[in-house]
């Protein structure tokens, strides 16, 4: 994804951070009720401006299908009018939300009778990196201007018009407001180039997001001077135990397969125990092929399904590369596995951390399962599907972190801050 870094545009994406950076100092001092106030307006905007959007939009889903970008990736591209008008209502939900700046985390007084109090302030300019999504320039926008921060975003070249459409329509509003439109600014002018200034610009940015899929993410993970928040691809199991309730078990998968294939909390594994095996596979398997999913099995799986001899189905013998791959595709590995210990160490060697979830009416084993599983969420009896901001009550998020330090899962406010330390004191020395 990187590429030489060149100076001139090193140069221009560090002025546009450092513009932000001032830009910032303002809106850290803003008020919540004039925060609440601009989200609002922002909102009203793009709602104006959603055919607009969506025209510039259609050039970029044309210019992608001739390029030949799979079903899963278009989805994610697409940005009409029904999901601008998503957006925007996600940018009200925001405005409804605590603002995290200037709560106390935690305080005491010290014996010499020194007060302590930390305290959550914004983190200052956040660069996201990411492709194909531009919902995420609204999301990411709302979220920043809510806890105080800046945004400087590459969006990639797939989704460039429909992102600068949508900056367009950010950018009078943020002045109309009295605060600075460098507050939310694009690097897509400079392509790749534009990105790889970013992950060098440590100093300019505060703190990199890459969200995408998992080349692009390794990419800034193992390239950025800027200290990076993970988020993570998603290859995503669910595993039915043999205490699970199989009836139902096949509209929980089916909804995590197939409801948006090219998200990374769609579901891309499944895993059976041997003892529900027999009875479960051909009916999930035959609910599956009727959604035109593809399956890759390992060798019982794969017995077990043939001899079902299900019409339509497309079913392929699993390699070695499956249990890694997040297909973003009408596609899921299939494996029988003999206990709950073999699904929980399957899970565990092959997993990207993000969402796991147990199909089960034991007690001891989705205990077992919630406590041994080192993903950042895991689901009982639930589709994967529900790992997103907005269903988590954030409005919208930011990413979902799949690393272990400061922030895991679905990242909204809170997440996007940072806290400082003050001392109140009345003269005191240390000895």
């Amino acid at each position: 994804m990187s590429e030489a870094l060149s100076p001139e545009v090193f140069s221009a994406v560090c002025g546009q951070a450092d513009r932000a950076a001032r830009a910032q100092e303002r809106l850290a001092r803003a008020n919540t009720e004039s925060k609440n106030e601009l989200l609002l307006a922002i909102a009203d905007a793009l709602d104006a401006h959603a055919g607009e959007i969506e025209a510039a939009n259609a050039l970029d889903m044309l210019e992608s299908k001739e390029n030949g970008m799979d079903a899963g990736k278009l989805d994610r591209l697409l940005f009409d009018i029904p999901r601008v008008a998503a957006a925007a209502n996600g940018v009200r939900h925001v405005a409804t939300l605590p603002d995290p700046v200037g709560k106390i985390v935690r305080g005491y007084n010290l014996p010499n009778g020194l007060r302590l109090t930390q305290t959550r302030v914004p983190m200052g300019v956040i660069g996201m990196i990411y492709e194909a999504r531009p919902n995420v320039t609204v999301d990411v926008a709302s979220l920043c201007l809510k806890s105080g921060n800046a945004a400087l975003l590459r969006g990639g070249h797939a989704a460039e018009r429909t992102n600068a459409a949508t900056l367009s329509v950010i950018a009078p509003v943020l002045e109309a407001y009295g605060f600075d439109p460098a507050l939310v600014q694009s690097v897509d002018q400079f392509g790749r180039a534009g990105a790889t200034a970013m992950m060098e610009a440590r100093g300019h940015i505060d703190v990199l997001v890459p969200r995408g899929g998992a080349g692009l993410i390794q990419a800034v993970v193992r390239n950025s001077k800027v200290p990076v928040i993970e988020t993570g691809a998603g290859n995503v199991h669910i595993y039915v135990d043999r205490s699970g309730d199989l009836d139902k078990a096949i509209p929980i998968i089916l909804n995590a397969k197939t409801q948006r294939v090219g998200v990374c909390n769609a579901a891309e594994k499944l895993l059976v125990h041997k003892d529900v095996a027999a009875d479960f596979l051909p009916a999930i398997a035959t609910a599956l092929g009727q959604a035109d999913v593809v399956l890759q099995a390992d060798a019982i799986s794969y017995d077990i399904i043939q001899g079902a001899s299900i019409e339509g189905l497309t079913l392929n013998h699993a390699t070695e590369e499956d249990w890694d791959t997040e297909y973003l595709a009408l596609k899921m590995g299939v494996k029988v596995v003999d206990d709950l210990d073999e699904a929980i160490a399957h899970i565990n060697e092959h997993s990207t951390g993000h969402t796991e979830s147990i199909i089960a009416e034991d007690y001891e084993a989705i205990e077992t399962f919630t406590k041994r599983i080192d993903s950042a969420v895991v689901m009982v009896n639930a589709s994967t599907r529900f790992t997103d901001g907005g269903v988590f009550g954030f409005g919208a998020e930011l990413g979902i972190s799949t690393q272990k330090m400061h922030a895991r899962g679905p990242m909204g406010l809170r997440e996007m801050t940072t806290t400082k330390w003050i001392g109140y004191g009345t003269g005191q020395v240390r000895a």
